[in-house]
């Protein structure tokens, strides 16, 4: 406990962008969240001040850092799970668990345990060998998709195959490097949809409205809360599937469930047990944001509303190919200017080309109106450059 509040101390594993914006969260409800951060310049470590360095691949500052506070949960799904299990079994309090985020740090363990359950999802089978891929694809058609079962994020580990020689070239060099695969037939989808729902350790369920996300060279561009024309029937359907999913695997904090709307229904894709990128739009389009949910989960305290203030479309700022000469004040200036009702969120992090810097939600209707200016808010802020060739003299 906090001497001076006497609240907990929540640990975040991971100084990104999620533990900057669940620091945010823990301010207003009087937390205080110490974060390890593997650099002295990581996102949350330039807001937050109670910062500790280590690496989340060293038990020895994993232990340290445990020791200090009353519960761990992370930023990100990295921290080895050898580590994990023995800092459970020294008993420290870990929200989610090593055996939930197993299921989140191997997407293979993921599919055989959500099939086992009939849980819905695209037919896979483990990659050993080249052969493997071809027999798969002999039975359900090229192309297929090749995935590292570990490690992968934002598109990267992951590879459209098209061929039995890309493919036999391709997987010996990466069993060659150490990389654990798995193929899955690629789904002929509507759209990409996000469900995200909250469980604490009591066992209580919330959920958001699902979400369509939007992507681009695997990287979510675009969320438009709710999800347009989704009916209340697969709206509820997608929601319990990701509750089911949640309380199957034992989830506590928030977990986003990444879904492939097709012509005869909803296919899990992958898992993420913390605040997501789907979810950011809750900052300002929910009663409750999922930082805060995170924070009320991981502490066991009652779970937020999750009724929406308003339908959101949130635009990802991504870096552009060459920093901008213009410096990001005067950029925030000049959209301010021109729309000042948009909300947002940088992340204090430096600009390279495609990094995340941080995102715009835009609140209102979904319309085009709505989605163009949240694009260009985000590309403005990113390239210093309207899209619409809009000058401001």
């Amino acid at each position: 406990m906090d001497t001076r509040t006497g609240l907990p101390v929540v640990g975040m594993v991971g100084g990104g962008q999620l533990a900057r914006m669940t620091h945010q969260a823990a301010i207003s409800l009087g937390l205080s969240l110490r974060v390890l951060a593997a650099g002295e310049n990581e996102s949350a470590g330039l807001v937050a001040s109670d910062v500790v360095r280590g690496h989340h691949t060293d038990l020895a500052a994993l232990r340290a850092f445990a020791g200090t506070v009353d519960v761990v949960t992370f930023d990100h799904e990295h921290v080895p799970g050898q580590h994990l299990r023995a800092l459970e079994a020294e008993g420290v309090v870990l929200r989610p668990g090593p055996s939930a985020l197993a299921f989140a740090q191997n997407k293979l363990l993921m599919r055989e345990r959500l099939a086992a359950q009939g849980i819905p999802g695209p037919a896979f089978v483990e990659v050993t060998a080249p052969d493997d891929v071809t027999a798969f694809a002999e039975k359900h058609a090229w192309p297929v998709v090749l995935k590292a079962a570990s490690g992968g994020y934002d598109g990267k580990g992951v590879w459209l195959v098209g061929s039995q020689d890309e493919a036999t070239s391709l997987v010996r060099e990466l069993l060659d490097a150490g990389t654990p695969l798995l193929v899955e037939e690629r789904v002929e989808m509507r759209r990409e949809l996000s469900a995200l729902v909250a469980r604490s350790p009591f066992g209580q369920g919330s959920a958001w409205p699902v979400v369509e996300t939007v992507q681009k060279d695997g990287i979510n561009t675009e969320v438009l809360a709710p999800a347009p024309g989704l009916t209340a029937a697969k709206t509820a359907l997608a929601q319990e599937l990701a509750l089911r999913v949640a309380d199957e695997l034992g989830v506590v904090g928030v977990l986003a469930v990444e879904l492939f709307e097709t012509e005869t229904g909803l296919l899990v894709n992958e898992l993420a047990m913390r605040p997501h990128n789907s979810g950011h739009w809750t900052m300002d389009g929910s009663r409750t944001s999922q930082f805060e949910q995170h924070l009320r989960a991981v502490l066991d305290y009652p779970l937020g509303v999750t009724e929406p203030l308003s339908p959101t479309v949130m635009a990802n700022i991504l870096g552009a190919p060459e920093t901008p000469a213009t410096s990001p004040d005067e950029r925030l200036h000049h959209l301010f200017a021109r729309f000042p009702d948009v909300r947002v969120h940088l992340y204090g992090k430096s600009e390279r080309p495609g990094r995340k810097l941080g995102h715009v939600n835009v609140l209102g209707p979904i319309t085009d109106d709505t989605r163009k200016r949240a694009r260009l808010a985000a590309h403005w802020l990113s390239h210093a450059e309207w899209l619409d060739g809009y000058r401001a003299h």
